[in-house]
């Protein structure tokens, strides 16, 4: 800022604070501590193993240790993984002191939080607005899932343990609203309640559901991202940002990483990578899919949780239907204990006859066997929010 300057810098409003995180190398928690540390706090943590999240935080003392470790004299936020062994402020409490901070926007909803938020960070970033954002995924184009401009806070809000109900932003947009969190709520009914009782204590409110589709050709395929976009341009102009000034820097937008991300191409087959890991994501990916290729599209999918995979079997059946040939692995454990009687089999018993499907115990083989089936001009999908992500480079390799 140069002395001339006339623009006030904001203060730093956590300034003498120090604040541990348990749970750093998370996405959530690393990108609190980012931003915490930008806003004049000096911070620290702890975390189970190295993630390539911690790389936002070079400089900053990070623990690695099977248990975790709470050094004395500083305030600690607790990652909800680790809340019932470590005591300390919640995650949410934490996030939502952070929102409080800033006039903020915060994206939320079953799916497409990541895209949308993303997007509205983007446009805000290219139009010299200068946002901060904490974000669920990497924003390749903008350099990470968490920045710390002195513009708008854009966050991505969770249901899955119902932090987002605590956030009190200026602008609340809700994406979509469907049952996918088992464990934390037995109907879409409650879902949906949660979301109305936070709509209603914020004073701007975007509804995807209520918005058409834009007409816009973006850099990321399939109607789901056209409705995310709609949803991002209905918030941004809530923030005083004309329409004919975002589209044109929206259609520019590649998303995050994991989100409908190609991965490369060997052999004439190519190769993306999707988080999907709802029946209602997946069957949005392999839509996608179908845009982008005239020839067949495999699916090698990793069912994730338990619970999810209990509830929704079927539905999964259904969403991959729409491919021309699927494998499913094992479920992928991530927070849970196993459930007698429920794994990936669940999924491949649930396809329609008459689809090719294989079944693989985990992604190494599952990799194998889909490479096996392809040809050139095929497109392979890799589907999952677990250690799926590993498969593409795999594929590729086996292609080469």
């Amino acid at each position: 800022m140069h002395a001339t300057d006339p623009t006030p810098r904001p203060p730093e409003p956590l300034a003498g604070r120090r604040i541990w995180f348990v749970g750093i190398g998370g996405a959530g928690l690393s990108s609190y501590a980012f931003l915490a540390r930008a806003w004049g706090a000096e911070v620290g943590g702890w975390d189970r193993v190295d993630t390539p999240y911690l790389a936002l935080l070079e400089g900053v003392e990070v623990v690695i240790a099977p248990e975790p470790v709470v050094p004395d004299g500083w305030e600690v936020v607790v990652s909800t993984a680790y809340a019932d062994r470590v005591s300390g402020r919640p995650r949410a409490e934490f996030l939502s002191e952070l929102v409080s901070l800033r006039r903020s926007i915060v994206v939320s909803g079953t799916h497409g939080k990541t895209t949308t938020s993303g997007m509205i960070a983007f446009v805000l970033a290219e139009l010299g607005h200068d946002p901060a954002w904490l974000v669920g995924g990497e924003l390749p184009q903008l350099g990470g899932n968490a920045g710390a401009g002195e513009g708008w806070l854009v966050v991505e809000g969770d249901e899955s343990d119902r932090t987002v109900e605590v956030l009190r932003p200026e602008i609340a947009v809700v994406t979509n609203v469907e049952l996918d969190h088992h464990a934390t709520f037995a109907s879409r009914a409650e879902v949906q309640a949660l979301f109305d009782g936070w709509l209603a204590q914020v004073p701007k409110v975007v509804r995807g559901w209520e918005l058409e589709a834009v007409p816009l050709e973006l850099a990321m395929p399939g109607d789901h991202n056209r409705r995310n976009a709609a949803a991002a341009l209905a918030a941004l102009e809530l923030a005083g940002i004309a329409r004919r000034d975002a589209e044109p820097v929206l259609a520019r937008f590649r998303g995050s990483r994991r989100r409908y991300e190609l991965v490369g191409e060997a052999g004439g087959v190519a190769v993306v990578d999707d988080y999907a890991h709802h029946p209602s994501e997946i069957a949005a990916a392999i839509a996608a899919a179908r845009e982008h290729t005239s020839g067949r599209v495999l699916v090698l999918f990793q069912p994730h949780l338990y619970s999810r995979t209990r509830h929704l079997a079927h539905e999964f059946g259904r969403a991959l239907s729409g491919a021309d040939a699927v494998c499913v692995t094992e479920i992928y454990r991530a927070r849970e204990e196993p459930i007698p009687g429920v794994g990936g089999k669940l999924v491949l018993d649930a396809l329609p006859p008459g689809l090719r499907a294989g079944w693989a115990p985990g992604v190494g083989e599952g990799a194998a066997l889909v490479s096996g089936w392809a040809r050139p001009g095929d497109l392979v999908l890799t589907l999952g929010a677990g250690d799926v992500e590993r498969a593409g480079a795999l594929i590729l390799e086996a292609l080469s």
